[in-house]
């Protein structure tokens, strides 16, 4: 089994309505690109601050100016007319975990993927709304990234944990701790063991200016140690790099002695050979 669960039907930016990529066509655009590439368990996932619905949540200014969707829209959209899996990513914000369990509760997913983008109102890997430029040190902003992915397992809002070390998305272009990685690992480590939630290995990495796929060995590392399910996705917003970076990606889980990839259904996760 292959899996591609992050997966965007729209490229982000202002001018990607629903009416326009929410559709049969376009599913199925996905669905032969993942055909093509071995990918047997397609699911998409919406970011949730693309739904009006998440205002309720939280008031960021880039929430409002993407809210746009009806939410139960598009979880109808996919389970009537897409052969995908309905998931959701949806933020961790610290002090907003009973709101946005009152919005994950309105719909059947299949899974919810959590994520951590913003540090208050600053983001990790936007640069609109750059974290680096709050004045914090390097060790402050990873600190608080880990610690809050720890919570954010603990939370039991999510299935899977998405990009999980995505604190390094700018790689040289931003500041780097100079303590061991591990130190700030070990900060979520733990809640993330005892949640016993998957862990996302994302190719989208090596797309990205830190050109390394998420997590680091040394975080996989320890996920695989602590016997934690794991997905393996692509974070796509278009078909093109759906399953991007697999094959090489594929011998590098490997070596790390994964041989499983988790899915699921109606957030019941099991997992299977990898194949």
């Amino acid at each position: 089994m292959l899996t591609d669960l992050h997966v965007h039907l729209r490229p982000d930016g202002p001018d990607t309505p629903a009416e326009r990529y929410f559709t049969a066509a376009n599913a199925e655009r996905y669905r032969t690109v993942a055909t093509e590439r071995g990918i047997t368990e397609l699911g998409v996932s919406e970011h949730v601050y693309r739904f009006t619905r998440a205002l309720d949540v939280w008031d960021h200014q880039y929430w409002r100016e993407s809210a746009r969707d009806d939410l139960d829209a598009y979880a109808r959209f996919v389970r009537e007319d897409t052969d995908l899996l309905l998931g959701i990513e949806a933020d961790f914000i610290p002090g907003r975990e009973d709101r946005m369990a009152s919005l994950l509760e309105e719909q059947e997913w299949d899974y919810v993927v959590g994520s951590v983008h913003f540090l208050g109102d600053g983001a990790v890997d936007y640069d609109r709304f750059d974290v680096w430029t709050s004045g914090r040190s390097a060790d402050e902003v990873w600190r608080t990234y880990f610690t809050w992915l720890g919570e954010a397992a603990a939370s039991g809002l999510f299935d899977l944990l998405a990009h999980p070390d995505l604190v390094k998305h700018w790689g040289k272009e931003r500041p780097v701790p100079e303590k061991d990685p591990r130190f700030y690992y070990d900060l979520a480590m733990d809640q993330i063991a005892d949640s016993g939630i998957a862990v996302e290995v994302s190719t989208a990495g090596l797309r990205k200016p830190v050109g390394e796929v998420y997590p680091s060995s040394p975080f996989l590392e320890m996920v695989v140690d602590a016997g934690n399910p794991i997905v393996l996705s692509s974070d796509a917003h278009t078909p093109d790099v759906l399953g991007h970076g697999y094959e090489p990606t594929l011998q590098w889980l490997a070596d790390h002695g994964v041989t499983e990839l988790a899915t699921f259904r109606r957030r019941e996760v099991r997992r299977e050979p990898i194949g």
